[in-house]
């Protein structure tokens, strides 16, 4: 019953929160469609879905009402640490991309092709509204969008997925396994892109557990910031190469070049075996993996 009622008091929040942000952008633009009016909503959305609430509601939780003590983010991270995670977010993309392609390939029964059509045209439509939102002229408009759709993503999901659902979810430690993989199967499916589904429920999997084996929420968050950034940075510099209509970086690892996207998956889980023989984790994970 703990549970269940932390759930619905951060999910309260965050709808109510929700649709403030909705008002104000709404009073602040009129629900124009330009590309500047629905960055604001991304940044109002962002801000009031998944930055505030999970901040509001550790600090009801925590018993001092300390709240990036809850969350785990008032830690010193070893910084060897955060190198290894970093580096395996760059090893990760050519996986990434043969995963997503992978997903693409999925075809739903005939039955259900009113499904897979849905699917597709959310897919075309969230493809769209991001090469819009992707679009950078100059430095300037580029740093923007390294903030508002890397850092300020990373910082906001992690919070309220990694940092609060997936606590919430694990308030023993022989729950853990269950709160990772719900929690990363939430972070998937809210995304509303069927065809990445698997890759992004994998990564979702993949912060969670570097979220227990490090015991800082900024670990999670800065290899999500990479995972981004990345994105962006990629996009400003190889937007007009591209392959089947993907951006150059998309392809890396996938169709001819899936042996690189093996080469990745095995290279991940070295770096993931690198980091659990290191004795730069916390202590409890040392001692645990020894019982």
């Amino acid at each position: 019953m703990r549970t269940f009622g932390r759930i619905l008091i951060w999910l309260g929040i965050m709808a109510g929160l929700t649709l403030i942000a909705l008002g104000i952008w709404y009073i602040g633009w009129h629900g124009s469609q330009t590309t500047e009016s629905l960055k604001w909503l991304q940044f109002l959305q962002t801000l009031a879905t998944f930055l505030i609430p999970p901040i509001l509601c550790a600090a009801i939780w925590d018993s001092e009402h300390k709240p990036f003590r809850w969350l785990n983010m008032d830690k010193n991270t070893n910084w060897r640490v955060i190198v290894i995670s970093v580096i395996m977010m760059i090893c990760a993309i050519p996986a990434i991309n043969l995963l997503a392609d992978l997903n693409s390939r999925i075809e739903l029964p005939k039955s259900l092709d009113f499904i897979e059509q849905f699917f597709k045209q959310q897919e075309d439509a969230a493809a769209a509204l991001t090469e819009r939102f992707l679009r950078a002229e100059n430095i300037g408009q580029l740093l923007i969008n390294i903030g508002l759709l890397a850092l300020l993503p990373a910082l906001a999901e992690e919070l309220s997925f990694r940092g609060t659902l997936q606590q919430i979810l694990s308030p023993k430690k022989s729950q853990i396994h269950i709160a990772v993989w719900l929690t990363a199967i939430v972070f998937s499916a809210i995304h509303m892109q069927f065809y990445g589904f698997i890759p992004r429920m994998l990564m979702g999997a993949l912060f969670g557990y570097m979220f227990i084996w490090t015991g800082s929420l900024w670990v999670p968050i800065v290899m999500h910031f990479t995972n981004n950034g990345i994105a962006v940075l990629a996009y400003y510099l190889f937007d007009e190469i591209e392959e089947n209509g993907k951006s150059y970086a998309d392809t890396i690892g996938a169709g001819t070049t899936w042996w690189l996207g093996v080469i990745s998956l095995i290279a991940v889980g070295a770096l993931i075996a690198l980091l659990l023989t290191s004795q730069d984790l916390p202590g409890y994970v040392r001692r645990t993996r020894k019982q």
